[in-house]
């Protein structure tokens, strides 16, 4: 599965105001909420359990918070581009301004790992990332992520 069957255009947002990761998990857990049927508060708490294993701050602003769920049928994504970057605590200590949430059926396995490689590879694009910061709607948001979809096929 490419990352552009999984990133709908209504799931990506722009110029996103929080001020805490905590808050920052809570807006993915609620936009996802809206787009895969589960409810706001399990996929917090997912979200807030796997944040307990180690930070999915990756480095150079980027975050992959990321969960496998009960009752979920296929994958969902949420990508947040944040108007000021916030503390998400970091591998590399650096503040956070672009969140890609994944979330997969508790079943999926290997179809959870190739989503988050693909978005891993995805964003480890200086170039792209750079485009992504400047952006200014959703909709060049949402072009810019799915355009790179033939080139980070797993």
């Amino acid at each position: 599965m490419e990352l552009c069957e999984f990133i709908q255009p209504q799931a990506v947002f722009t110029g996103v105001r929080v001020s805490s990761k905590t808050e920052a998990l809570g807006v993915l857990a609620k936009e996802a909420a809206c787009r895969c049927g589960q409810q706001e508060r399990m996929i917090l708490d997912a979200l807030v359990e796997r944040e307990r294993l180690g930070s999915t701050g990756v480095g150079s602003g980027i975050a992959v918070p990321h969960a496998r769920l009960s009752g979920l049928n296929r994958l969902c994504a949420v990508f947040l581009r944040l108007d000021r970057p916030i503390d998400f605590e970091s591998v590399d200590e650096r503040p956070v301004d672009l969140l890609f949430l994944v979330l997969s059926p508790e079943t999926a396995g290997a179809d959870h790992l190739k989503a988050l490689s693909q978005v891993s590879r995805l964003l480890r694009n200086d170039v792209l990332c750079r485009a992504l910061r400047r952006a200014t709607d959703p909709v060049t948001l949402h072009s810019l992520l799915v355009g790179q979809c033939g080139s980070v096929a797993a």
